[in-house]
């Protein structure tokens, strides 16, 4: 069993992570601010905290280096009215597990939440290369966990530039996508390998580069994946296959190319730009 601790004067997230499954059996608790949050930490073990949504990243961010002084080991989960690209990168160099701004998804914070309390013997897995807010470059180790975690970032650091949220979430859909195939085919889900992300952001498009350590793929291989199909069709086969626990496969490059304008490869298969155009 594990423990949480909420931060925050409402119980309306306490109350709601109790009622959630997936967090059935682990122990939540609650505390009104950082001072008495840094008094639990030194009293008692806890293993994922969890943020005011009232309080600023920055000031999360500081609450975090005095939380860790006392558990090396938690994890913070923050919670923040908004989220700014510049306390986006702030996050990632703090190896903050998760980030969210409002308005809120509970059960989303939850799944997170959960992953926190599983991922027992921790390492962040995600490091800062580049962290300007135009040029995000990172290096992930190739696990699930690290590609989810970077999702929630990558889906904070997009908010506002691409249309409405739909769009951006389509468009993290695509991300996704291209991330798990360059961890599965290129790193063979293998945590000691690393991938290298960059997220560009020019005033006319925003731009994904993958580089993968594998040996890259025969491009020709592929054809069944570049074919066009109806949207509605590919995305029902996605959610079909999904629903019985199958990766999308070629129907994930399907639905990558139904989301964003353009997708380019290096000659060896190991590299792949997506290329998003803004209005």
């Amino acid at each position: 069993m594990g423990r949480i601790l909420i931060i925050g004067h409402s119980n309306e997230l306490a109350d709601a992570f109790r009622r959630e499954g997936a967090l059935h059996g682990h122990e939540i608790e609650t505390c009104e601010g950082a001072v008495e949050a840094l008094h639990r930490l030194q009293s008692h073990a806890v293993d994922v905290v969890v943020t005011d949504p009232e309080t600023s990243v920055r000031e999360d961010l500081a609450l975090c280096a005095l939380l860790r002084e006392r558990r090396p080991g938690v994890r913070i989960i923050a919670l923040a009215p908004a989220v700014s690209p510049d306390a986006v990168i702030a996050a990632l160099r703090a190896h903050v597990f998760a980030c969210f701004a409002q308005p809120f998804e509970i059960r989303e914070i939850a799944d997170m939440a959960r992953a926190a309390l599983k991922a027992d013997q921790w390492s962040d897995g995600i490091e800062v290369v580049s962290g300007a807010p135009h040029w995000l470059t990172l290096r992930v180790s190739c696990r699930l966990l690290t590609a989810d975690r970077l999702v929630r970032f990558m889906t904070e650091l997009q908010a506002g530039v691409v249309g409405d949220d739909r769009e951006r979430d389509l468009l993290m859909t695509a991300f996704r996508e291209v991330l798990l195939n360059a961890m599965e085919h290129g790193g063979g889900f293998d945590p000691e390998q690393v991938i290298e992300v960059t997220a560009a952001r020019t005033a006319r498009a925003i731009v994904y580069h993958f580089r993968d350590p594998g040996m890259g793929f025969d491009q020709a291989a592929l054809a069944h994946a570049t074919a066009s199909s109806a949207p509605e069709a590919v995305i029902a086969t996605a959610l079909n296959r999904a629903e019985t626990g199958l990766r999308p496969g070629g129907f994930g490059m399907l639905i990558v190319r139904q989301v964003v304008d353009e997708v380019t490869y290096n000659e060896r298969g190991n590299e792949v730009l997506l290329i998003k155009h803004l209005s």
